[in-house]
């Protein structure tokens, strides 16, 4: 196992968790972007959450984004930030022993972050921005783990944090902008998430299936926000509610369906 981190730009890297490879043999990678409201990525979590994807076979990357404090308004930076990592991560396929299957998976605002990209990806204002054609920006599929999706269902629960992510709420709002070029998408969340309503899942599965978007969902009923792989190593000491057996088959559940996609 290698582990190094990659540069973006003055904020932005991205973290691979590179394990050893027999000659020849090629591995699907996994970008995963954390949640952590826009201001900080839980560090913990998200490694242990990239080991649990390395233990399944994939190559596992962590993308640490801009943050709140470095840039406002906030976005488009993330969603640029995340295009760049994934230009990153298929400019070096050959290096990091890579086939060509590419799963973004977000959490909370990282889930917005990527349920945004899953979008965009195919737009003329990201690709103008980055200055590419949209093929290099393709992901293969996405996971989404309760999250944000609209930016009014309650998250952020302020104006002022609002204003500080978004100047317009509504080009933001996931849920409004998926389009026929969206690629097959997983979605997990909690019922009763104290934080982020299960609404946001809701509205992102009933847009993809209004464009006939191949997508998955698995709504559980009972825990707490921000659960990532709901294993006991990922739960903090002091909150062992966020270890849970039942929601932690989210994980073999997506990679079943990611296999099922080959």
């Amino acid at each position: 196992m290698e582990i190094k981190d990659y540069p973006i730009n003055e904020h932005a890297q991205l973290t691979a968790y590179l394990q050893s490879t027999y000659p020849d043999q090629k591995l699907p990678a996994i970008l995963i972007v954390p949640g952590g409201s826009m201001t900080h990525i839980p560090t913990e979590s998200s490694e242990k959450t990239a080991l649990r994807f390395n233990a399944l076979g994939f190559q596992s990357l962590v993308l640490r984004y801009t943050f709140l404090s470095e840039q406002q308004p906030l976005l488009p930076q993330p969603i640029l930030d995340l295009a760049a990592a994934v230009i990153m991560v298929k400019m070096h396929r050959e290096e990091w022993h890579l086939n060509d299957q590419l799963t973004l998976l977000g959490f909370s605002a990282g889930g917005l972050i990527v349920s945004l990209y899953n979008d965009y990806w195919d737009s003329t204002w990201l690709t103008n921005q980055l200055g590419t054609h949209s093929a290099i920006l393709k992901p293969s599929n996405a996971i989404l783990g309760y999250p944000v999706i609209d930016l009014d269902l309650g998250f952020p629960n302020d104006v002022d944090t609002l204003h500080q992510w978004t100047n317009d709420p509504e080009f933001y709002s996931a849920s409004h902008h998926v389009t026929d070029a969206n690629v097959p998408t997983f979605l997990w969340a909690i019922m009763d998430d104290p934080l982020i309503t299960v609404q946001n899942t809701i509205n992102y599965s009933l847009a993809l299936h209004a464009h006939q978007i191949p997508h998955e969902v698995h709504l559980f009923q009972h825990g707490p926000h921000g659960m990532t792989i709901a294993n006991p190593l990922a739960a903090k000491p002091n909150e062992p509610d966020h270890a849970d057996p039942h929601v932690a088959h989210w994980i073999d559940l997506a990679n079943e369906w990611l296999q099922s996609l080959t």
